[in-house]
């Protein structure tokens, strides 16, 4: 009794081809992950109305850190949204402007933050009721 060297079940579906309207996921993906940061939401906002230097940043967004502050600097200009300009003075002086494209990201980005802003009262008191409901 041997093994039977012979082809069965050849009748297999062929693999569905990708969808070609859901190709390009992943890149959407790692896009709206960089800009539905919420650090990268709040330079972005700060941004709006024009350049600003680091420290005048760190002072506008409450809560953000040194480091946490250049990586999201650092990630909005490897995107394209972010631009850096290095002045020549002593000490140099750096600042940060929103390129063309981070401009049209602007206006979804601040109405999105309008919104949360808006209706932070509701999402906090939902919160609190589905932890009061889920704690027991």
């Amino acid at each position: 009794m041997g093994t039977s060297l012979k082809l069965t079940h050849t009748a297999l579906p062929a693999t569905p081809r990708p969808d070609p309207d859901h190709a390009d996921c992943r890149g959407v993906a790692s896009v709206l992950s960089r800009v539905g940061d919420k650090w990268s939401v709040f330079v972005i906002m700060m941004l709006g109305d024009g350049p600003k230097r680091f420290n005048e940043l760190k002072r506008m967004i409450n809560g953000i850190s040194q480091r946490m502050l250049t990586l999201t600097l650092r990630g909005l200009e490897r995107d394209g949204l972010v631009t850096r300009t290095i002045f020549p003075t002593i000490p140099p002086r750096v600042d940060y402007e929103l390129t063309d494209l981070g401009r049209g990201l602007s206006r979804p980005v601040e109405a999105l933050g309008k919104w949360a802003m808006e209706h932070l009262a509701q999402i906090e008191a939902a919160r609190t009721r589905f932890d009061q409901r889920n704690d027991g």
